[in-house]
């Protein structure tokens, strides 16, 4: 198994609702918890994550903070269209530190993986770290 989800993976942020140039999206696949990408304070935001090669996804998990609803869709295109909703999880308030999701997918076969934060505990949430672990 392998952290796909990891610019020296050659991961790439393709797409993010807010950016921020102190906090911005490729923070979520720097492999670092201290890092971070922030939203703007409105709802919904999302991100989308393109693999270098077609995985088999076994368990996806996000660090966060203040996220409350998050859903989860993929895609085998080579151009990020026809998504399809593989997960979808209310997170538990954690006042003060990180909040740690798992999402175990069994093995699902993605490309891009699209990361729709619908709601928060507060209107900015921020998003510390994705790891992906999978096989190509």
């Amino acid at each position: 198994m392998i952290d796909a989800a990891l610019i020296s993976s050659g991961t790439q942020v393709i797409l993010s609702a807010s950016s921020d140039e102190n906090y911005p999206p490729e923070h979520v696949i720097d492999g670092k918890a201290e890092t971070f990408w922030i939203s703007t304070g409105m709802f919904p935001q999302e991100f989308i994550l393109r693999f270098a090669d077609t995985l088999k996804i076994t368990l996806v998990t996000i660090h966060s903070y203040n996220v409350k609803n998050l859903k989860m869709e993929k895609s085998t295109s080579s151009d990020a269209t026809e998504f399809e909703g593989i997960a979808e999880k209310e997170f538990e308030h954690t006042e003060g530190h990180l909040q740690a999701n798992d999402f175990s997918l069994s093995g699902t076969t993605a490309t891009h993986l699209r990361f729709i934060i619908t709601s928060g505990y507060d209107h900015f949430v921020s998003v510390h770290k994705v790891t992906v672990e999978g096989i190509r």
